[in-house]
Protein backbone atom coordinates (compact mmCIF):
# COMPACT_ATOMS: atom_id res chain seq x y z
CA UNK A 1 0.00 0.00 0.00
CA UNK A 2 1.02 3.77 -0.54
CA UNK A 3 2.34 5.87 1.64
CA UNK A 4 0.06 8.56 2.62
CA UNK A 5 1.36 12.00 0.92
CA UNK A 6 2.95 14.22 3.98
CA UNK A 7 0.78 17.12 2.84
CA UNK A 8 -2.38 15.23 3.28
CA UNK A 9 -1.33 13.97 6.11
CA UNK A 10 -0.40 17.03 8.06
CA UNK A 11 -4.25 18.74 6.99
CA UNK A 12 -5.89 15.59 8.33
CA UNK A 13 -4.47 15.50 11.63
CA UNK A 14 -5.17 19.03 11.90
CA UNK A 15 -8.81 18.61 10.99
CA UNK A 16 -8.65 15.56 13.19
CA UNK A 17 -7.52 17.44 16.15
CA UNK A 18 -9.64 20.50 15.53
CA UNK A 19 -13.48 17.93 15.30
CA UNK A 20 -12.71 15.40 18.00
CA UNK A 21 -14.19 17.69 20.91
CA UNK A 22 -17.39 17.84 18.36
CA UNK A 23 -18.01 13.77 17.96
CA UNK A 24 -21.74 13.17 17.12
CA UNK A 25 -22.40 16.58 16.29
CA UNK A 26 -22.60 18.75 12.75
CA UNK A 27 -20.48 21.31 11.07
CA UNK A 28 -20.16 23.52 8.24
CA UNK A 29 -16.88 24.09 6.04
CA UNK A 30 -16.87 27.31 4.34
CA UNK A 31 -15.89 26.56 0.74
CA UNK A 32 -15.02 28.72 -1.58
CA UNK A 33 -13.16 26.38 -4.33
CA UNK A 34 -9.92 27.67 -3.84
CA UNK A 35 -6.85 25.44 -2.75
CA UNK A 36 -7.19 26.41 0.77
CA UNK A 37 -10.94 25.31 1.25
CA UNK A 38 -10.39 22.46 -1.29
CA UNK A 39 -7.70 20.62 1.07
CA UNK A 40 -9.42 21.54 4.34
CA UNK A 41 -12.60 19.56 2.44
CA UNK A 42 -11.10 16.85 1.37
CA UNK A 43 -9.92 16.05 4.80
CA UNK A 44 -13.46 17.44 6.72
CA UNK A 45 -14.66 14.41 4.43
CA UNK A 46 -12.04 11.97 5.18
CA UNK A 47 -12.28 12.87 9.25
CA UNK A 48 -15.89 13.65 10.00
CA UNK A 49 -17.81 10.07 9.45
CA UNK A 50 -15.34 8.53 12.03
CA UNK A 51 -16.23 10.78 14.33
CA UNK A 52 -19.72 10.30 13.55
CA UNK A 53 -20.31 14.22 12.18
CA UNK A 54 -21.99 15.39 9.60
CA UNK A 55 -20.03 18.06 7.08
CA UNK A 56 -22.42 20.12 5.36
CA UNK A 57 -20.00 22.35 2.58
CA UNK A 58 -21.26 25.90 2.27
CA UNK A 59 -20.13 27.87 -1.07
CA UNK A 60 -20.84 31.33 -1.03
CA UNK A 61 -21.94 33.14 -4.07
CA UNK A 62 -20.72 36.81 -3.64
CA UNK A 63 -21.73 37.21 -7.07
CA UNK A 64 -19.28 40.49 -7.88
CA UNK A 65 -17.18 38.55 -10.66
CA UNK A 66 -18.08 37.19 -14.60
CA UNK A 67 -19.32 33.35 -13.86
CA UNK A 68 -19.03 33.52 -10.08
CA UNK A 69 -22.27 31.20 -10.32
CA UNK A 70 -20.45 28.20 -12.35
CA UNK A 71 -17.51 28.48 -9.72
CA UNK A 72 -19.84 28.24 -6.73
CA UNK A 73 -21.32 24.97 -8.60
CA UNK A 74 -18.68 23.42 -9.27
CA UNK A 75 -17.00 23.89 -5.75
CA UNK A 76 -20.39 22.33 -4.89
CA UNK A 77 -20.12 19.82 -6.87
CA UNK A 78 -16.32 19.01 -6.10
CA UNK A 79 -17.63 18.87 -2.43
CA UNK A 80 -20.22 16.02 -2.87
CA UNK A 81 -18.01 14.33 -5.04
CA UNK A 82 -15.64 14.31 -2.07
CA UNK A 83 -18.63 12.52 0.06
CA UNK A 84 -19.75 15.64 1.78
CA UNK A 85 -23.30 17.24 1.40
CA UNK A 86 -23.14 21.13 -0.39
CA UNK A 87 -25.14 23.90 -0.99
CA UNK A 88 -24.79 27.34 -2.93
CA UNK A 89 -25.86 30.22 -1.11
CA UNK A 90 -26.14 33.81 -3.16
CA UNK A 91 -25.41 36.88 -1.28
CA UNK A 92 -26.15 40.40 -2.03
CA UNK A 93 -22.73 42.79 -0.84
CA UNK A 94 -22.93 45.83 0.33
CA UNK A 95 -21.46 48.31 -2.62
CA UNK A 96 -21.54 51.32 0.18
CA UNK A 97 -20.24 49.77 3.02
CA UNK A 98 -17.67 52.29 4.86
CA UNK A 99 -14.42 49.67 5.17
CA UNK A 100 -14.14 49.09 1.51
CA UNK A 101 -15.26 46.03 -0.64
CA UNK A 102 -13.41 43.11 0.99
CA UNK A 103 -15.22 43.73 4.18
CA UNK A 104 -18.08 44.13 2.34
CA UNK A 105 -17.88 40.14 1.28
CA UNK A 106 -16.75 39.40 4.31
CA UNK A 107 -19.33 40.68 6.18
CA UNK A 108 -22.04 39.42 3.49
CA UNK A 109 -20.22 35.68 3.87
CA UNK A 110 -20.13 35.62 7.70
CA UNK A 111 -23.92 36.41 8.06
CA UNK A 112 -24.76 33.34 5.50
CA UNK A 113 -22.53 31.24 7.01
CA UNK A 114 -24.00 31.52 10.33
CA UNK A 115 -27.75 31.22 8.95
CA UNK A 116 -26.37 28.31 6.99
CA UNK A 117 -25.35 26.59 10.34
CA UNK A 118 -28.24 27.91 12.13
CA UNK A 119 -30.55 26.04 9.47
CA UNK A 120 -28.33 23.34 9.58
CA UNK A 121 -28.86 22.94 13.47
CA UNK A 122 -24.69 22.83 12.67
CA UNK A 123 -22.01 23.77 15.63
CA UNK A 124 -18.53 25.39 14.25
CA UNK A 125 -18.12 26.66 11.14
CA UNK A 126 -14.58 25.44 9.84
CA UNK A 127 -12.70 28.06 8.16
CA UNK A 128 -9.68 27.38 5.85
CA UNK A 129 -7.49 30.44 6.73
CA UNK A 130 -3.62 29.64 7.16
CA UNK A 131 -0.29 30.05 8.93
CA UNK A 132 0.20 32.23 5.87
CA UNK A 133 -3.11 33.96 5.90
CA UNK A 134 -2.00 34.78 10.29
CA UNK A 135 1.15 36.48 8.87
CA UNK A 136 -0.57 39.03 6.24
CA UNK A 137 -3.12 39.73 8.58
CA UNK A 138 -0.41 40.47 11.24
CA UNK A 139 1.60 42.41 9.00
CA UNK A 140 -1.76 44.52 7.83
CA UNK A 141 -2.37 45.09 11.49
CA UNK A 142 1.27 46.32 12.23
CA UNK A 143 0.88 49.03 9.37
CA UNK A 144 -2.41 50.27 10.38
CA UNK A 145 -1.11 50.78 13.80
CA UNK A 146 -4.20 48.49 15.38
CA UNK A 147 -2.58 47.62 18.17
CA UNK A 148 -2.21 44.11 20.37
CA UNK A 149 -5.67 43.82 19.64
CA UNK A 150 -5.05 43.60 15.97
CA UNK A 151 -2.08 41.81 16.03
CA UNK A 152 -3.02 38.88 17.94
CA UNK A 153 -4.37 38.27 13.96
CA UNK A 154 -7.20 35.30 14.37
CA UNK A 155 -7.84 32.75 16.67
CA UNK A 156 -8.14 29.14 16.32
CA UNK A 157 -11.54 29.36 17.88
CA UNK A 158 -13.58 32.45 17.91
CA UNK A 159 -16.73 31.99 18.88
CA UNK A 160 -18.53 29.76 16.59
CA UNK A 161 -15.44 30.13 13.90
CA UNK A 162 -13.42 27.11 13.64
CA UNK A 163 -9.90 27.52 11.52
CA UNK A 164 -7.70 24.27 11.95
CA UNK A 165 -5.02 25.26 9.50
CA UNK A 166 -3.79 28.14 11.56
CA UNK A 167 -0.46 26.21 11.76
CA UNK A 168 -0.49 25.07 8.10
CA UNK A 169 1.83 26.81 5.27
CA UNK A 170 -0.46 27.61 2.23
CA UNK A 171 2.35 25.37 0.15
CA UNK A 172 1.14 22.65 2.33
CA UNK A 173 -2.40 22.63 1.34
CA UNK A 174 -1.67 22.82 -2.83
CA UNK A 175 0.86 20.34 -2.40
CA UNK A 176 -2.27 18.50 -0.66
CA UNK A 177 -4.40 19.36 -3.79
CA UNK A 178 -2.44 18.08 -5.97
CA UNK A 179 -1.86 15.04 -4.34
CA UNK A 180 -5.53 14.04 -4.07
CA UNK A 181 -5.97 15.11 -7.62
CA UNK A 182 -8.32 18.10 -6.42
CA UNK A 183 -8.29 21.39 -9.05
CA UNK A 184 -8.85 24.16 -6.76
CA UNK A 185 -10.10 27.37 -8.60
CA UNK A 186 -7.41 30.47 -8.79
CA UNK A 187 -9.27 33.49 -7.60
CA UNK A 188 -8.40 36.48 -10.01
CA UNK A 189 -9.02 38.72 -6.98
CA UNK A 190 -5.99 37.01 -5.12
CA UNK A 191 -3.36 38.31 -7.32
CA UNK A 192 -4.92 41.51 -7.98
CA UNK A 193 -2.57 44.00 -6.42
CA UNK A 194 -5.30 46.59 -6.40
CA UNK A 195 -5.70 44.79 -3.13
CA UNK A 196 -3.68 45.87 0.32
CA UNK A 197 -3.46 42.03 1.31
CA UNK A 198 -2.36 40.74 -2.30
CA UNK A 199 0.77 43.06 -2.25
CA UNK A 200 1.49 42.14 1.07
CA UNK A 201 1.09 38.49 -0.08
CA UNK A 202 3.34 38.94 -3.41
CA UNK A 203 5.43 42.11 -2.05
CA UNK A 204 6.23 42.68 1.15
CA UNK A 205 6.47 38.92 2.51
CA UNK A 206 9.08 38.12 -0.02
CA UNK A 207 11.33 41.22 0.59
CA UNK A 208 11.11 40.11 4.32
CA UNK A 209 12.41 36.76 3.35
CA UNK A 210 14.92 37.78 1.07
CA UNK A 211 16.11 40.89 3.59
CA UNK A 212 15.79 39.27 6.71
CA UNK A 213 16.08 35.34 6.08
CA UNK A 214 14.05 32.77 6.14
CA UNK A 215 10.83 31.98 8.33
CA UNK A 216 9.06 35.34 8.73
CA UNK A 217 5.55 34.15 8.24
CA UNK A 218 6.08 31.71 11.20
CA UNK A 219 7.67 34.42 12.89
CA UNK A 220 4.62 36.44 12.50
CA UNK A 221 2.10 33.73 13.67
CA UNK A 222 3.85 33.36 17.18
CA UNK A 223 3.82 36.66 18.06
CA UNK A 224 0.31 36.90 17.23
CA UNK A 225 -0.64 33.33 19.68
CA UNK A 226 1.85 34.98 21.93
CA UNK A 227 -0.34 38.64 21.63
CA UNK A 228 -3.53 36.36 22.54
CA UNK A 229 -2.33 34.71 25.03
CA UNK A 230 -1.48 38.26 26.42
CA UNK A 231 -4.93 39.95 25.50
CA UNK A 232 -6.66 36.63 26.98
CA UNK A 233 -4.57 37.94 30.38
CA UNK A 234 -5.94 41.23 29.97
CA UNK A 235 -9.86 40.24 29.86
CA UNK A 236 -9.43 38.40 32.94
CA UNK A 237 -7.81 40.69 34.41
CA UNK A 238 -10.52 43.82 33.13
CA UNK A 239 -13.93 41.29 34.30
CA UNK A 240 -12.02 40.70 37.84
CA UNK A 241 -11.46 44.69 37.97
CA UNK A 242 -13.97 46.21 36.21
CA UNK A 243 -17.06 44.69 38.69
CA UNK A 244 -15.84 46.97 41.49
CA UNK A 245 -15.36 50.06 39.71
CA UNK A 246 -18.04 50.66 37.38
CA UNK A 247 -21.49 51.75 38.18
CA UNK A 248 -24.78 52.98 36.11
CA UNK A 249 -25.37 56.09 36.01
CA UNK A 250 -28.00 58.45 34.76
CA UNK A 251 -28.10 57.52 30.31
CA UNK A 252 -24.76 55.56 30.81
CA UNK A 253 -22.23 54.39 33.06
CA UNK A 254 -19.77 55.72 35.62
CA UNK A 255 -16.04 54.79 36.35
CA UNK A 256 -14.50 55.69 39.72
CA UNK A 257 -11.49 57.79 38.57
CA UNK A 258 -9.05 56.80 41.73
CA UNK A 259 -9.31 53.22 40.70
CA UNK A 260 -8.10 54.19 37.05
CA UNK A 261 -5.34 56.18 38.22
CA UNK A 262 -4.04 52.74 40.42
CA UNK A 263 -3.86 50.60 37.37
CA UNK A 264 -1.25 50.63 34.64
CA UNK A 265 -2.00 52.55 31.63
CA UNK A 266 -2.29 49.56 29.12
CA UNK A 267 -5.45 48.19 31.79
CA UNK A 268 -6.40 51.89 32.49
CA UNK A 269 -6.90 52.44 28.43
CA UNK A 270 -8.15 48.72 27.92
CA UNK A 271 -10.84 49.17 30.76
CA UNK A 272 -12.08 52.76 28.77
CA UNK A 273 -11.67 50.84 25.81
CA UNK A 274 -14.21 48.26 27.37
CA UNK A 275 -16.26 50.20 28.73
CA UNK A 276 -17.59 51.79 25.81
CA UNK A 277 -17.67 49.05 23.72
CA UNK A 278 -20.11 46.78 26.23
CA UNK A 279 -22.00 49.94 27.10
CA UNK A 280 -22.87 51.98 23.54
CA UNK A 281 -21.20 49.11 20.87
CA UNK A 282 -18.41 51.39 19.18
CA UNK A 283 -14.42 50.91 19.27
CA UNK A 284 -12.76 53.92 20.48
CA UNK A 285 -9.27 54.98 18.36
CA UNK A 286 -6.24 55.02 20.11
CA UNK A 287 -6.42 58.69 20.04
CA UNK A 288 -9.63 58.56 21.34
CA UNK A 289 -9.15 56.47 24.00
CA UNK A 290 -6.16 58.10 25.01
CA UNK A 291 -7.80 61.64 25.25
CA UNK A 292 -10.44 60.06 27.74
CA UNK A 293 -7.64 58.98 30.14
CA UNK A 294 -6.49 62.51 30.19
CA UNK A 295 -9.38 62.95 32.15
CA UNK A 296 -8.16 60.63 34.69
CA UNK A 297 -4.58 61.08 34.78
CA UNK A 298 -4.42 65.07 33.61
CA UNK A 299 -7.16 67.07 34.37
CA UNK A 300 -6.96 70.60 34.53
CA UNK A 301 -11.24 71.39 34.44
CA UNK A 302 -11.67 70.50 30.70
CA UNK A 303 -14.98 70.00 29.94
CA UNK A 304 -16.93 66.76 28.13
CA UNK A 305 -15.75 64.36 24.96
CA UNK A 306 -17.48 63.81 22.25
CA UNK A 307 -17.07 60.09 21.02
CA UNK A 308 -18.85 57.82 18.76
CA UNK A 309 -22.60 56.89 20.46
CA UNK A 310 -21.62 58.54 23.38
CA UNK A 311 -20.12 61.71 25.58
CA UNK A 312 -17.41 61.21 27.71
CA UNK A 313 -16.84 64.15 30.93
CA UNK A 314 -15.27 63.94 34.91
CA UNK A 315 -17.48 64.48 37.44
CA UNK A 316 -15.67 64.64 40.70
CA UNK A 317 -14.52 61.21 41.49
CA UNK A 318 -15.98 59.51 38.55
CA UNK A 319 -15.43 59.34 34.78
CA UNK A 320 -18.85 59.19 33.54
CA UNK A 321 -19.84 57.95 30.04
CA UNK A 322 -23.26 59.13 28.91
CA UNK A 323 -25.23 58.62 25.35
CA UNK A 324 -25.51 60.82 23.07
Amino acid sequence: MPSLNPAVAEIRRAVRTALESYRGTAVIVALSGGADSLALAAAVAFEAPKLDIRALAVTIDHGLQDGSAGVAAHAATQARELGLEAVVVPVAVDENHPDGPEAAARAARYDALERAADEAEAGPILLAHTLDDQAETVLLGLARGSGAASLQGMAPVAGRRLRPLLDVRRETVRAACIAQDLEPWNDPHNVDERYTRVRVRTTVLPVLEAELGPGIAQALARTAEQLREDNEAFAEMIEETIEDIVEHAEAGIAVSVPALVANPAALRNRIIRHVVSSEFGVSLTRAQTLEVARLVTDWRGQGPIDLPSCTAARAGIRLTFTAR
